[in-house]
């Protein structure tokens, strides 16, 4: 929902606002935990977002200021997609989001190895993967 449309100054809501429906944060838990910077490597998470909402979350994450947007050296034609430091900031939230999913979800995909590291640092976990996607040219 773009933020002109902002139901109330609550800080909650303008989260959800920006991050809050169903897609969006898989589209950032693809580019903090697997890399993904092209609109093919989002498609082929597995999830199975159409390619109008995926093109339309990309379009939000951007005008909130979540992403940024370029044009691929290698082919003009495609985008290449970057977690601004506003993204970023949304790492600590994704770990929780896997942690708690995790713990509830009888069928989760998490690796306990993973849900260990995040029990047991969660500060290091977050830490780690804000400097990796730093060192990746994201913020």
């Amino acid at each position: 929902m773009p933020l002109q449309h902002r139901r109330s100054d609550c800080p909650i809501s303008y989260c959800l606002d920006l991050v809050g429906d169903r897609w969006t944060m898989l589209v950032i838990r693809d580019m903090v935990m697997f890399g993904s910077k092209r609109f093919s490597e989002f498609q082929s998470s597995g999830e199975g977002i159409a390619t109008n909402v995926l093109s339309d979350r990309l379009q939000c994450l951007a005008e909130g200021g979540i992403l940024e947007c370029s044009v691929d050296r290698d082919d003009g034609r495609k985008r290449i997609y970057r977690l601004t430091e506003k993204g970023i900031d949304l790492v600590p939230i994704l770990i929780d989001l896997a942690q708690w999913g995790g713990r509830h979800d009888p069928n989760t995909a998490v690796p306990i190895e993973f849900r260990k590291r995040i029990e047991n640092d969660r500060e290091g976990v977050i830490a780690e993967l804000r400097a990796q996607l730093e060192s990746l040219g994201h913020g």
